[in-house]
């Protein structure tokens, strides 16, 4: 592939109906591949975002099995690009729970590799309380794949908070994050980690967020964005359903890294 790769983040605000929300990523997919962009990531929760937190449980796919699963490689398929699917419900080993998977289709729509979020949010602060492991199981394997530009990280909103999770990846090109953070942790917090972990690991980061305010009540953050190896911000949605579009440099990742080899320099 060339040295210049053109991605794209879909922010989205989903609801409780997941035909609503597979006709906005349609729409915004196909947008998304009209303007170029080779791989396309969608946000957290995007096929559901439920009044409660155990409407998801209805949703639970089997692996290749269900309507959702069936969309996202039809729509990698038809577009001629690498999808990365956020995050939906899949089928959990223990009941009433599931797993909050991430799955990848390349462009002939074949499912590549999926990831189970690893670290579970929970934050509590006046009335805002939430505990994704009530509804939730944790995820127990790091992922990656090998994309035609160099190897991609897999990660997902909480993720984002445990450096260590990026170092065990090992080296990459690019680093993905599908979020639902909330208004309070974004607004906190969301640019200056992701803009961490691009810095720290010397790589592009692609971050696919849910930004507003959605039927049950829940305020997202947005803010989706593509950072360099520089952490510098490249292209930034800060909210409403869009497409965020931007390049991964591959010269440019390389001469970062060759002007300050920090990744060579670690001892541990």
């Amino acid at each position: 592939m060339e040295g210049v790769i053109k991605l794209a983040a879909v922010q989205m605000v989903s609801t409780p109906h997941v035909d609503e929300n597979l006709a906005v990523a349609r729409r915004l997919i196909a947008q998304a591949a009209q303007e170029g962009a080779q791989l396309v990531l969608l946000p957290e929760y995007w096929p559901v975002m439920g009044m409660q937190e155990t409407d998801k449980i209805a949703h639970a796919e089997r692996l290749d099995a269900g309507p959702i699963q069936k969309f996202m490689s039809d729509a990698a398929r038809e577009n001629g690009v690498w999808l990365i699917g956020g995050t939906m419900p899949m089928v959990a080993p223990e009941a009433g729970k599931v797993l909050n998977t991430m799955m990848v289709y390349n462009p002939s729509g074949e499912h590549v590799i999926r990831y189970d979020k690893i670290h579970l949010f929970s934050f509590t602060k006046g009335a805002e309380s939430y505990d994704e492991a009530r509804t939730i199981v944790h995820g127990a394997k790091v992922a990656t794949f090998d994309a035609p530009f160099g190897k991609v990280g897999l990660s997902v909103c909480y993720d984002l908070r445990f450096p260590e999770l990026y170092r065990a990846m090992g080296d990459c090109t690019l680093i993905v994050l599908p979020a639902a953070f909330t208004w309070t942790t974004g607004k906190a917090h969301w640019e200056i980690l992701l803009r961490a972990r691009a810095i720290e690991n010397q790589c592009y980061v692609l971050a696919s967020a849910q930004g507003g305010v959605h039927p049950n009540g829940r305020r997202t953050w947005g803010h989706s964005m593509l950072i360099d190896p520089w952490g510098d911000i490249k292209s930034v949605l800060p909210e409403g359903e869009g497409v965020v579009i931007g390049e991964i440099e591959l010269q440019r990742l390389g001469n970062v890294r060759e002007s300050l080899p920090a990744l060579k320099h670690r001892k541990l």
